[in-house]
């Protein structure tokens, strides 16, 4: 398709396919991102369009399926990594028999470790992440960034002391 094509197709049913995007995502940021996506896939690719059949339905199931597409792909990255608060996890941590000042420092130290973690290099920080944050063995973060378990073992090492490091330069000593 060329240029003046899809600026047909966009004034001829543009908002049609704009509002199926936006039924799609039920985020009107996603919806715009995808409606931009599905004319630029249109745009690259190499179809002659044929106005004596439904040109409409073609931009409708292109967008179908780059939002079918995104959402296994997040599907993925989720089961890989998960998302998950922790806030939780640091409350139930901090309400033992602690006294105040020191469930403070801990919870200090927790948000210093995961901006720390947020900090490091990719290659470290999956595998911290997988590793003490999900629970995952050696051998499962192995075959998740498929690298041999000795890379991974030497990869929690290094960030384990990449954290260290940066807490004593922030001052905190253990």
């Amino acid at each position: 398709m060329n240029a003046r094509e899809i600026e047909r197709c966009i004034d001829e049913f543009g908002t049609d396919i704009y509002r199926f995007c936006l039924k799609l995502c039920a985020d009107k940021t996603d919806a715009e991102d995808l409606y931009q996506q599905t004319f630029l896939k249109a745009l690259e690719t190499e179809w002659t369009l044929d106005w004596e059949k439904n040109p409409k339905a073609l931009f409708f199931s292109l967008a179908h399926n780059l939002w079918k597409s995104d959402r296994r792909k997040q599907a993925r990255r989720s089961r890989i990594v998960p998302c998950c608060n922790l806030d939780d996890e640091v409350e139930t941590i901090l309400r033992s028999e602690e006294s105040m000042e020191e469930s403070y420092f801990q919870k200090e130290l927790i948000t210093e470790v995961r901006q720390i973690i947020q900090t490091l290099p990719e290659k470290f920080q999956v595998p911290m992440i997988l590793f003490y944050l999900s629970d995952c063995s050696i051998e499962q973060i192995a075959a998740i960034i498929k690298k041999p378990p000795g890379t991974v073992k030497s990869r929690l090492f290094k960030g384990r002391k990449l954290i260290k490091k940066r807490l004593e330069d922030a001052g905190y000593e253990r």
